[in-house]
């Protein structure tokens, strides 16, 4: 007589408190406030900007100082309106479906599902978030953007206000959305950096100011002779463009798309 065991075997289960990140693109609150003012915010944006336009070009520092406070009331104001929280974020299911893979060595747009819609949550506790993630964004992204710019041919020696005044308009129109919506998570910020996220309106405005203000560079060593051409005008100019235009198409016909290097 023979006696069979059963081996079982089991997998470790995964942390509770470390959930997988979610690659998928956000989508805004469920509101007509949030579905409304999502397209008012970048008109408000570039009217503002346009409106002390004349002023940065005659005092870059002292213009520049005064329209980042309204530039993080604004960016405050469509965080608190349109955008779930880290919180919120993370608590939502992804929508199911597959996303188209990629073949080859070389990088492709592929296309990923978008997360359901996201529970609205009270105003009180999306605006302790926003100010959380305000306050960071300066100490966390100044010093790589600043050093970026240096790197990139800012004058080091003079003009620092003005490098640091243009890094901090950067931050506010990239990082502080992408904190408050995905946290300070290593893992998200390589992600969109490196093209690798499903582009959305956070994402496609952070890649948009950056390549803005890059952009931004060329007027500014061509002997045109103008009084806009002076450093860092074009390049903040480019970064509110390129945010808008960013914002827009990452809201519209981007959304859901990301580089696959598969």
């Amino acid at each position: 007589m023979s006696t069979s065991s059963t081996t079982t075997t089991t997998k470790p289960a995964l942390p509770q408190d470390s959930p997988q990140p979610t690659n998928t693109p956000i989508t805004l609150l469920n509101t007509p406030l949030a579905q409304t003012y999502t397209h008012i915010h970048p008109i408000l944006l570039l009217s503002i900007y346009t409106a002390r336009f004349s002023a940065t070009v005659a005092d870059p520092v002292s213009s520049l100082s005064q329209l980042a406070v309204v530039t993080a009331v604004l960016q405050s104001v469509y965080a608190v309106t349109c955008l779930p929280p880290t919180s919120e974020g993370s608590a939502t299911k992804n929508a199911e479906g597959a996303s188209s893979a990629s073949n080859g060595s070389g990088g492709k747009w592929t296309k990923k599902p978008a997360r359901t819609a996201t529970r609205k949550g009270s105003l009180g506790a999306r605006i302790w978030p926003a100010t959380l993630s305000l306050l960071l964004t300066p100490p966390l992204a100044l010093p790589p953007l600043t050093a970026l710019a240096i790197l990139l041919g800012a004058p080091l020696t003079t003009h620092f206000p003005h490098t640091l005044l243009l890094s901090l308009h950067l931050a506010l129109l990239s990082a502080f959305p992408v904190l408050y919506t995905h946290g300070v998570s290593a893992r998200t910020w390589r992600g969109v950096l490196g093209l690798m996220r499903p582009v959305d309106e956070v994402v496609g405005g952070a890649l948009g100011a950056l390549l803005g203000a890059w952009l931004g560079c060329v007027p500014v060593p061509l002997d045109w002779d103008r009084d806009w051409q002076a450093y860092p005008v074009t390049l903040v100019t480019g970064a509110y463009v390129g945010y808008v235009v960013g914002k827009v198409a990452g809201g519209t016909v981007m959304r859901g798309w990301v580089v696959s290097f598969d």
